[in-house]
C-alpha cells in the first residue's frame, strides 16, 4: 500500500501544511480579497475530493463482510466459548460501524457465525420389568382338548384384544353359565383353625358354557410377564399351570381327598371326557394363612429342586372377607398316603437316620435287604432338608417341634406334641410323599413356612445326618443373585406381590432367607459336608 492509498495520512500532511509559519503569513499579509477567496475555494475543494476518495474505499469493505464464511473459519468459531448468548434463539446483529483490521493492517470482512440454541429434549427413563407394552396381535384358533396353549396366549388376554377391536377366537376357557343355586351345605365354606373347610353359606352352582365366544368382560392376567420369555427356572407348563390356577372360571368345588383345603374343579372344553382333576383341571386352595406355599414353589424352581408343585395366590368370592389364598395345583399322579402320617412311606426318626447312613441307590448301587431302604433316592433327603431349613418347614422331619422352641400358634403346641420329645426315634416323619410311577424322588407338599423365626431359634434338627448337598442350590445361595431372582419370580403373581405389601414386602422375607442361607452355608463349611452334583 503506497501513501497516496492512505486517505486519513493525507488529510493529516494537508491540515498540517496550512498551519505552517509561511503558509499563515501569505494568509494574514496584504493580500486583496478575490485572492484569499480563491485560496480558500480550492481548499475546499480538494479537502472535498479527499472526502468521496475516503467513502469510496470504505463501502467495498461493507460488500465483502456479507459474503460466505470459509469451512475453517466456521472449525474456529465452533471452539470458541459463546459468553452471553441468549439462549431463546434471538441474536442482534453485528456492529459494522468500525472494520476490523487484519495482521498486515488492511481491513477484513468479520468473521460473524449465528448460532441458535436449543434445549435437548429428555427421553422418559424406560425401567427393564416395569413398564408394561403395547398389546401385540396374535392370531389364536381353536384347540383341541388336552393340547397346551403357547407361553403368553391365554384366554384372557386374547379377549383383550378382541376388546380393541381385533379379531380372535376361543381358545377353550370361556365363562360359564350362572345355574340355579343349590343348598348352603354343599358349596359354601369357610375356614376353621385347623384348617379343615366347613361348610356353611351360601354358593352359587357354576356350569360349564358351551359358548365359543370369549366374553368381552374378560380379565387381565394375574400372572404377569412382559417380556418375550418367562424366566429360565420357570418351564412351559409352570406358566400354563400358574395361568390355569389364577385365571380360570370355576366350575364345581369338592372336598379334597386325604387332605385339609377345598378341590376348585376349573372349566374346560365341554367337549373334553374323563375326569377334570386327572387332566390337570383342579387346584387345592388353602387359608390365607398358608400364602408362604407361593414363595416355596417360587425358591424351589430357582434353586433347581423341581419338587415342588405349581402355586399361585387368587381371591375367590367365596373366601372370608375376600382375602386371597394359595391354590395348589392338584396332581393326581401322587402315591396313595396314610390318613394319620399323609405319607405315602412309613418312616420314623430312627429309620430316617439309618436310610441316611446307608446312602442307599446312591450312584446306582443297589441296596441290601437288611439295611432296610425304601423306594427313596439317597439326594432326595438333603434336597428336603436344604429347602426346609430355608424356610423353616418342621412339619416333615420334626413334627414335634423338638429341635427348636415354638410358639403357641404351632401346631406342635396346639396337639400337645412338644410334650413328647424323650423317645424321638419313634416319632413318625409325615407328608413323605412320591409319585406311583417315579418312587425314587419325592414331591414336596404343605410347605407352609415361617418368616419371624429369629435366627438364634432355627431348627437345626432338619439338618442332622446330611453329609451332603445339591451343587445347584448351594451355587445359587453363593451367586448373590437370590434377592434378583426371587424379585424377578415372585412378580409374576401379581395378586402374591401385592398381598404382600408390594417389593418392600417382598424384600423383607428375602431378607430372612439370605440371612438363613448364610448360616446353612457356615453350617456346611464347620460340619466339613460335601457339595455334590444331584441331577441324577
Amino acid at each position: 500500500m503506497t501513501f497516496l492509498d492512505q486517505p486519513g495520512q493525507i488529510i493529516n500532511w494537508f491540515v498540517c501544511s496550512l498551519c505552517t509559519p509561511r503558509v499563515l503569513r501569505l494568509w494574514s499579509g496584504r493580500r486583496s480579497r478575490t485572492r484569499r477567496n480563491l485560496l480558500l475555494g480550492i481548499a475546499c475543494v480538494i479537502y472535498l475530493g479527499f472526502l468521496v476518495s475516503q467513502v469510496g474505499h470504505i463501502l467495498p469493505q461493507h460488500r465483502g463482510g456479507h459474503q460466505k464464511v470459509s469451512s475453517r473459519s466456521l472449525q474456529d468459531a465452533g471452539q470458541t466459548p459463546f459468553m452471553g448468548i441468549p439462549l431463546d434463539g434471538t441474536l442482534s446483529p453485528p456492529d459494522l460501524e468500525g472494520p476490523q483490521m487484519g495482521g498486515n493492517g488492511t481491513s477484513e470482512p468479520p468473521n460473524v457465525v449465528y448460532i441458535t440454541l436449543r434445549s435437548k429434549r429428555s427421553k422418559p427413563t424406560n425401567i427393564r420389568g416395569s413398564v408394561k407394552p403395547k398389546l401385540r396381535k396374535k392370531h389364536a384358533f381353536p384347540l383341541p382338548y388336552g393340547q397346551r396353549f403357547p407361553v403368553g396366549v391365554t384366554g384372557q388376554e386374547e379377549a383383550l384384544s378382541q376388546k380393541k377391536g381385533r379379531t380372535s377366537y376361543s381358545m377353550g376357557l370361556t365363562r360359564a353359565a350362572v345355574v340355579p343355586e343349590t343348598p348352603r351345605h354343599q358349596l359354601k365354606k369357610h375356614w376353621d383353625g385347623e384348617g379343615k373347610a366347613v361348610g356353611r353359606g351360601h354358593w352359587r352352582h357354576v356350569g360349564v358354557s358351551g359358548a365359543v365366544n370369549v366374553q368381552p368382560k374378560a380379565r387381565e392376567s394375574n400372572i404377569r410377564i412382559y417380556s418375550e420369555r418367562s424366566p429360565s427356572w420357570l418351564s412351559k407348563d409352570d406358566i400354563l399351570s400358574m395361568r390355569l390356577l389364577a385365571d380360570s372360571q370355576i366350575g364345581s368345588i369338592r372336598e379334597a381327598p386325604s387332605q385339609h383345603g377345598v378341590l376348585l374343579v376349573f372349566e374346560r372344553n365341554p367337549s373334553a371326557r374323563g375326569a377334570a382333576c386327572s387332566q390337570g383341571y383342579c387346584g387345592l386352595i388353602k387359608r390365607p394363612l398358608d400364602m408362604s406355599e407361593v414363595f416355596a414353589f417360587h425358591l424351589d424352581r430357582i434353586l433347581g429342586l423341581n419338587k415342588t408343585l405349581p402355586s399361585v395366590s387368587r381371591k375367590s368370592e367365596f373366601i372370608q372377607d375376600g382375602l386371597p389364598c394359595p391354590v395348589i395345583l392338584w396332581d393326581s399322579s401322587l402315591a396313595p398316603t396314610n390318613n394319620r402320617t399323609h405319607s405315602s412311606v412309613r418312616l420314623n426318626w430312627g429309620a430316617y437316620q439309618q436310610l441316611l447312613k446307608q446312602k442307599c441307590w446312591q450312584n446306582g448301587k443297589v441296596p441290601k435287604a437288611e439295611w432296610g431302604c425304601t423306594e427313596i433316592h439317597h439326594h432326595e433327603w438333603s434336597k428336603m432338608a436344604l429347602f426346609d431349613f430355608l424356610l423353616q418347614v418342621y412339619n416333615r422331619l420334626d413334627r414335634n417341634c423338638c429341635g427348636f422352641k415354638p410358639r403357641k400358634e404351632d401346631s406342635c403346641v396346639q396337639k400337645g406334641l412338644k410334650l413328647k420329645c424323650e423317645d424321638q426315634d419313634s416319632v413318625d416323619l409325615t407328608h413323605i410323599i412320591q409319585r406311583r410311577h417315579d418312587p425314587r424322588h419325592l414331591v414336596f407338599i404343605d410347605n407352609k413356612g415361617f418368616f419371624d423365626r429369629s435366627e438364634d431359634n432355627l431348627d437345626f434338627k432338619i439338618l442332622q445326618g446330611i453329609k451332603e448337598f445339591p451343587e445347584s442350590a448351594i451355587s445359587v445361595l453363593k451367586s448373590q443373585r437370590l434377592r434378583e431372582k426371587l424379585l424377578q419370580s415372585l412378580f409374576l403373581d401379581k395378586v402374591y406381590w401385592e398381598s404382600q405389601g408390594g417389593r418392600r414386602g417382598i424384600e423383607k422375607l428375602i431378607d430372612v432367607v439370605e440371612r438363613r442361607a448364610k448360616i446353612l452355608l457356615t453350617y456346611i463349611n464347620a460340619h466339613g459336608a460335601k457339595v455334590l452334583p444331584m441331577n441324577e
